[in-house]
């Protein structure tokens, strides 16, 4: 009973600590969101040109996408003019960071880290994408487009400031609440059953806490936001700030689903230079910063889970009540995902009210392979709903499936707008 007890406080601790940054990096995710598109953005990402790379670097770093929504993202920048180099500089930079990780980057690990993370994300994004334009010199542009320009994310008959705010705290918290929410449990977890002096009693050497870590980090998934708590509860356990770096840097960047799309539509070459600037890029800058930069100076920008907050940044009473406001806000998504599911289990009473030709329309089923968001799930159903004679698209992350209602549908239309929008089309369902 006194570990559950212990669990729950570590885990409150957790989240009050990181709820004031989350809200805050949430609210400056909806303002890029409405005042800078992604039809801005494909429109300064260039040619093959060193400037376009910075640009597409410095684009990512603040945008508030992970592996899951950055993906699909580039691989449309891609398919709408933009060179290779630029898309692999854009999803290498993105998912190692944004507004809020940077938050809370900043609550959890201090100054020092909240620096580092764009940093390394700016040089490997670029040189990421250096190479890739290198390698790319004889490829052929792609020839698939993507069915839809611009950003329609956005309701033009909605005011900016709705927008703004359904988007920071109802769509994007959507995307990365699962996995928030998974980190949060994990990091409390490892507070408690790790002892304190783990790593520094069986992982003598860096490097190999590097190399596990890296190991451990590529093929799962993590948001660069839900990685953070992890990342300090291991610090605090004793792993070397180079190998918490690794972590950070490799988990939110690579995952099995990313690595299959990418090498899917953008090619083998473009894939292995993917992987190799992540990999090398992590295990350097790791090294950097366990030889170059004084431990001590590290540790005493994290914040300490297991001490009183009277002395941090922020009042207690804003941290509680940040707390709080989080927890209604993970609440709402899952009751908005239950009252949508309730809606589309009730829909097919109300075909009998459409006309005929609806009702008499044939149900086709497809699978669709790196689904992992609602961001994914509105990629998917606005690419297909595009093609004609499609009536209605309903897209399952969970089963990765793809419901299609339409008189008759032309596979390869469909493969080619499901693989234009960076997923993979694994056939029908007989």
């Amino acid at each position: 009973m006194g570990y559950i007890k212990l669990y729950i406080i570590e885990l409150v601790d957790l989240l009050n600590d990181m709820a004031p940054w989350l809200l805050l990096g949430f609210l400056i995710a909806g303002v890029l969101h409405v005042f800078f598109p992604q039809k801005k953005i494909e429109q300064i990402l260039g040619a093959k040109s060193t400037r376009s790379l910075l640009n597409a670097t410095l684009i990512g770093i603040p945008l508030p996408l992970c592996s899951c929504g950055v993906i699909p993202t580039g691989i449309s920048f891609f398919r709408n003019g933009a060179s290779k180099g630029s898309a692999v500089s854009f999803m290498i930079s993105t998912p190692q960071t944004g507004v809020d990780s940077i938050m809370v980057t900043y609550s959890l690990l201090g100054l020092p880290f909240a620096l580092l993370r764009p940093v390394v994300a700016l040089v490997t994004g670029f040189f990421g994408g250096l190479i890739t334009n290198i390698s790319d010199i004889k490829s052929e542009p792609s020839t698939l487009k993507s069915p839809h320009k611009g950003n329609n994310m956005n309701n033009p008959a909605k005011s900016p400031v709705y927008r703004m705010l359904n988007y920071a705290f109802v769509e994007f918290l959507q995307d990365i609440v699962k996995w928030l929410i998974i980190g949060l449990l994990i990091a409390a977890l490892f507070a408690v059953v790790i002892p304190d002096d783990f790593f520094s009693t069986y992982i003598k050497s860096n490097i190999i806490g590097m190399l596990i870590i890296l190991a451990a980090s590529i093929p799962v998934y993590v948001c660069a936001t839900s990685s953070v708590p992890i990342a300090a509860i291991l610090l605090l356990k004793g792993i070397s700030p180079g190998a918490a770096l690794v972590f950070l840097m490799a988990g939110p960047a690579t995952n099995a689903a990313t690595i299959t799309v990418i090498g899917n539509t953008m090619g083998r070459k473009t894939l292995i230079t993917y992987m190799a600037t992540l990999i090398v890029g992590a295990l350097t800058f790791g090294f950097l910063v366990d030889n170059f930069i004084p431990g001590d100076f590290i540790m005493k920008g994290i914040s300490r889970v297991h001490s009183s907050h009277e002395h941090g940044l922020l009042p207690y009473w804003l941290k509680v009540s940040s707390g709080i406001i989080m927890v209604i806000l993970f609440a709402n998504v899952y009751i908005q995902r239950y009252l949508r599911k309730r809606k589309e289990k009730a829909a097919p009473s109300d075909e009998s009210k459409k006309t005929k030709k609806t009702q008499t329309m044939k149900e086709f089923k497809i699978i669709v392979k790196g689904m992992t968001c609602g961001h994914c799930k509105m990629n998917i159903e606005r690419s297909i709903k595009q093609l004609a004679g499609i009536e209605k698209v309903s897209a399952d992350v969970e089963k990765g499936e793809v419901t299609i209602n339409a008189d008759n549908i032309d596979l390869e239309k469909v493969k080619s707008a499901v693989e234009s929008t960076g997923y993979i089309y694994k056939g029908m369902i007989i």
